[in-house]
């Protein structure tokens, strides 16, 4: 059904997989749809009360795919992909289910908001967790602008956006950017640990706390990804964004001049 994630359910659990192994988990413009898809389809799902989110190989996600973004054979439609980063960030937050981070390796950009997006953040000791799209000169996307308010407060998610560090577990636990922090390795079985634990608990109260937590949000939430689309079509366009880029992809470090 899908060619870069993966949804196993498994009685009232259900497990997401990124599944781009070889490219870091690096989220393209089908990943991007296919991610979307998978939230929109499991809001009807009555079922399943658990969602746990990882990734496949070495890291949890690299974030947006940059090689992709710059690809002269097939770039990506900057406007058709901030339609599809929408859904995934408003499908992830409307979900009927407790959403578990199960992060190992690294969480950067697109894939740090998606994380950020969770109700509960586990993270292994040893990984890196960076909202760093500032490095490229854009504004975070997927709904990060909102999750780290929600999180942090305005002032604290501000300075985190244009800092654009990566940052180590234990700074981002001090931040309150990730729940727990796992030994290497143990992320997966903390995960389903704490997973059987929600399962054996009053799970429909639980759920229903959170439907009236985030029904308050909608209006904000859809207002945050529309001006963070808005302004990552305009980002896309200027100077710094192509310098950005081009130093990514020659390894050195840009040299920005605010245009």
């Amino acid at each position: 059904m899908y060619s870069t994630i993966e949804l196993k359910k498994e009685g009232r659990l259900a497990r997401l997989k990124l599944n781009r192994p070889a490219a870091m988990n690096a989220m393209d413009d089908v990943m991007m749809k296919e991610l979307a898809d998978a939230f929109e389809a499991l809001k009807s799902d009555t079922e399943t009360q658990v969602l746990i989110i990882q990734g496949e190989g070495k890291v949890f996600s690299a974030g947006g795919d940059i090689k992709k973004m710059v690809d002269p054979e097939s770039p990506m439609d900057i406007g058709k992909v901030m339609v599809d980063v929408s859904r995934l960030a408003k499908g992830l937050y409307e979900l009927p289910q407790i959403t578990i981070a199960a992060i190992h390796g690294a969480s950067a950009g697109l894939g740090f908001s998606m994380a950020l997006g969770c109700d509960v953040i586990l993270a292994e000791e040893n990984s890196k967790l960076a909202m760093n799209f500032i490095g490229i000169g854009l504004v975070p996307d997927g709904a990060g602008h909102f999750f780290l308010k929600e999180r942090i407060g305005v002032p604290q998610a501000k300075q985190l956006i244009w800092a654009g560090e990566v940052m180590n577990t234990q700074t981002a636990l001090a931040k309150g950017l990730v729940d727990q922090v796992i030994p290497d390795g143990a992320v997966g079985q903390a995960s389903e640990a704490l997973a059987q634990k929600f399962l054996g608990a009053p799970i429909a109260a639980m759920l229903a706390s959170k439907k009236i937590l985030h029904a308050q949000k909608m209006s904000e939430l859809e207002n945050v990804l529309r001006m963070e689309s808005e302004q990552q079509v305009a980002m896309r366009q200027t100077e710094d964004h192509m310098e950005g880029i081009k130093a990514f992809v020659e390894k050195r470090k840009p040299e920005f001049k605010g245009k």
